[in-house]
């Protein structure tokens, strides 16, 4: 169905619909679950996105919100081959970090693994993926993305 529409007018949509998103949910006051995907290659670096929607030039892990009567490792996976074409390898639940956003909650399942896959972005949601060293993260990551990369690092005794 994505594939139906140009991918200037699918990146458009897809900025309205985050933005009305955004919108119901601090009206609300919303807490939305959600998952982000720490994979880590052979080299032990990380897997970062850039979307096109928002924040467009932020660094952030791959992930998004849990559907119906999905938990934490479903929605990770799904989450990080639907934004990179790549396969999660010995996913694994390491923590739930919460978010204080304008006037909404995010309550973030954090899932780690590895991954054999060169990420391949859509274009579409998704305009970069690499991998990066944890200890050399761009300068453009989240603050977000920053502390639960910290977190997996000290859960497996990196120094990052």
């Amino acid at each position: 169905m994505r594939n139906l529409l140009p991918s200037p007018l699918h990146r458009l949509a897809l900025r309205t619909a985050h933005m009305l998103r955004l919108a119901w949910w601090r009206t609300t006051h919303r807490t939305v679950r959600g998952t982000n995907v720490i994979a880590g290659d052979a080299q032990g670096r990380v897997l970062l996105v850039r979307h096109s929607y928002h924040a467009s030039q932020t660094w952030m892990l791959p992930g998004g919100g849990l559907g119906t009567g999905e938990n934490a490792l479903e929605a990770a996976t799904r989450e990080l081959v639907e934004e990179t074409g790549c396969t999660l390898v010995q996913g694994r639940h390491i923590g739930s970090v919460t978010l204080a956003r304008n006037g909404w909650t995010n309550l973030i399942e954090l899932v780690a693994g590895s991954t054999h896959d060169t990420p391949q972005p859509d274009g579409r949601e998704i305009v970069e993926a690499r991998f990066f060293d944890p200890a050399a993260l761009p300068e453009t990551t989240s603050a977000a993305t920053r502390t639960m990369i910290a977190k997996w690092c000290g859960q497996n005794g990196s120094s990052a």
